[in-house]
């Protein structure tokens, strides 16, 4: 019964769409008409700055940490793990937005390896850093977090099932990244500029 309760809980935090949300209570408006109309934290920063964009950042990941640090305290790595890929893919296809294209989970699945594995999230939290300070590509500093993971998990020491996670949580942000890295291949990937310009 918990095992079952708390991965509901991870579905239905996941679903909540937080920079679809914010946006329409202080602007008015909705993000999936702005920039590259995912409703993530990259293209609410980019759209709107960094007083949205942050809120946006910390609300995604602690929707990926909940469910999984519960699972984790409460039940097992194994309840921790079906959780935080609940909230994965709540994210991606949000209940409430009547399961309409969500963001690509990154920040999510962050939360959860905070929860499941807070080592390999910490190196991979710097290693994001790293990748996108040198590139300020949000995608590539994304992707080559995704790869890095599981490789993290392992040198870590966690368990098999945090590992087979690793694999299958990097796996679903490099499809759901497959359009970015078209475009970064054909150099048409958009730089980001952390001030914003100003909006006509």
């Amino acid at each position: 019964m918990a095992f079952a309760a708390i991965v509901a809980v991870g579905y239905l935090l996941g679903s909540c769409p937080w920079g679809y949300w914010l946006v329409r209570a202080f602007k008015g408006e909705d993000i999936r008409r702005s920039g590259s109309g995912n409703i993530g934290a990259t293209n609410v920063w980019r759209s709107y700055g960094r007083s949205l964009g942050i809120p946006v950042i910390v609300l995604d990941v602690l929707k990926g940490f909940v469910p999984a640090l519960l699972g984790v305290v409460f039940v097992s790595y194994l309840c921790a793990i079906v959780a935080g890929a609940a909230a994965m893919v709540g994210h991606w296809r949000p209940l409430f937005l009547r399961f309409e294209k969500g963001g690509k989970m990154v920040a999510t699945a962050g939360g959860v390896f905070c929860g499941v594995a807070p080592l390999a999230a910490a190196a991979g939290v710097v290693i994001w850093i790293l990748v996108f300070v040198t590139s300020r590509y949000a995608s590539l500093a994304s992707i080559v977090t995704a790869l890095s993971i599981p490789v993290l998990v392992f040198l870590f020491g966690y368990p098999t099932s945090v590992i087979v996670f690793g694999v299958a949580a990097g796996a679903a942000v490099i499809f759901l990244h497959r359009a970015n890295l078209s475009r970064l291949r054909a150099g048409t990937e958009n730089r980001f500029h952390f001030r914003r310009p100003a909006r006509a």
